[in-house]
C-alpha cells in the first residue's frame, strides 16, 4: 500500500492538484476580501447606505436595529446580508475561472463551447 501512495503522489496529476488546491485557498481569500473590503460598500454606497454585513431577519423576536452578532448572541437569525456577499464572491470566482479556462481553450486552440 505504501508504494502504490507512493507512486499516486509522484504522478504529476496529485501534485498538480495539491498545487491548485493551495492556490484555490488563497485565491478565495483575495476574492473575500475585494468582495466585503471593495464590492460590497461601493454598492452598498449605490444603494442608498445599506450595510450588507448587518442585514438579517430576526427568528426570536431580536430588536432589528441591533447588529448581526448581537442579534446572534440573543438568538437564531437569517443572515442573508452574508449570503448575499457569498453569491457575489461566488461570481466572481466563477467569472474569474470561466477566464482563466478560456484563454488556456485559446491556447490549446480548442473551440468554444456553445451555448
Amino acid at each position: 500500500m505504501f508504494k502504490e501512495f507512493k507512486a499516486f503522489v509522484n504522478q504529476g496529476n496529485a501534485i498538480d492538484l495539491a498545487v491548485g488546491v493551495v492556490i484555490g485557498a488563497a485565491f478565495g481569500k483575495i476574492v473575500n476580501s475585494i468582495v466585503t473590503d471593495i464590492i460590497t460598500p461601493v454598492l452598498s454606497l449605490a444603494l442608498g447606505s445599506i450595510d450588507f454585513a448587518n442585514m438579517y431577519i430576526p427568528l426570536k423576536g431580536q430588536d432589528p436595529a441591533l447588529t448581526l452578532a448581537k442579534a446572534k448572541e440573543i438568538g437564531a437569525v437569517i443572515a442573508y446580508g452574508l449570503f448575499i456577499n457569498n453569491v457575489i464572491e461566488f461570481l466572481v470566482i466563477a467569472f474569474t475561472i470561466f477566464l482563466v479556462v478560456r484563454q488556456i481553450n485559446k491556447m490549446r486552440g480548442t473551440p468554444p463551447a456553445k451555448a
